[in-house]
């Protein structure tokens, strides 16, 4: 009777710690998802609702010097519904034929859920831009009457909700421009939608 009386205490025992152990895996499983369905955020939203291009002049007598002059609104769109955002950095660069010749930093800023914050990069100076294919593009370019421009955005997130905040969250921000030649009398800019890459 001892035997089988501590045989039974040993398998009880055993069973009670699998319930033990069960249970908090089910519980860390699903305070685990409901923590990601809490936090998980919806992808920003990004667009340019107008852009400016006064000048934008590729001077190759001696080298390939862009002049440029180029003023974006823009607008970002936190869809979130418990989720605010903390912008700590954004880096804004303009691309030309796959070469950068704008570059500026925005101040930070914070955003609450379910709001559209204005931002609006500047882009202005002279630029050497180097390769052959950017002659050819601008030159191609300017006789269509339209300069295609890749403008990037570059960020570095927290999220919040509620008093917990998750860091080193960096999405990037891409908008590909169809912009007027300065001074033609082809169609105004078009608003445009960005792709967002989280």
């Amino acid at each position: 009777m001892p035997r089988r009386g501590s045989s039974c205490g040993m398998r009880c025992l055993l069973c009670t710690l699998f319930k033990y152990i069960l249970t908090f895996v089910v519980t860390f499983a699903v305070v685990a998802v409901v923590l990601w369905l809490v936090f998980r955020p919806g992808d920003i939203k990004a667009s340019v609702d107008a852009a400016s291009l006064t000048q934008f002049t590729l001077s190759s007598t001696t080298a390939n010097n862009l002049n440029y002059n180029l003023t974006l609104d823009m607008s970002i769109r936190n869809p979130n519904k418990r989720t605010s955002i903390y912008f700590d950095y954004v880096e804004a660069q303009a691309l030309y034929a796959g070469s950068r010749f704008g570059f500026t930093t925005l101040p930070p800023f914070y955003q609450e859920h379910k709001t559209t914050k204005s931002i609006h990069p500047v882009f202005q100076g002279t630029q050497l831009v180097a390769g052959g294919s950017v002659v050819t593009t601008y030159e191609r370019e300017l006789g269509e009457g339209y300069f295609y421009i890749d403008v990037k955005l570059y960020t570095k997130l927290r999220l919040k909700a509620w008093i917990i905040k998750i860091h080193r969250v960096k999405p990037k921000i891409h908008c590909a421009l169809k912009l007027p030649v300065p001074g033609s009398s082809n169609a105004a800019f078009k608003g445009t939608k960005c792709d967002v890459d989280f």
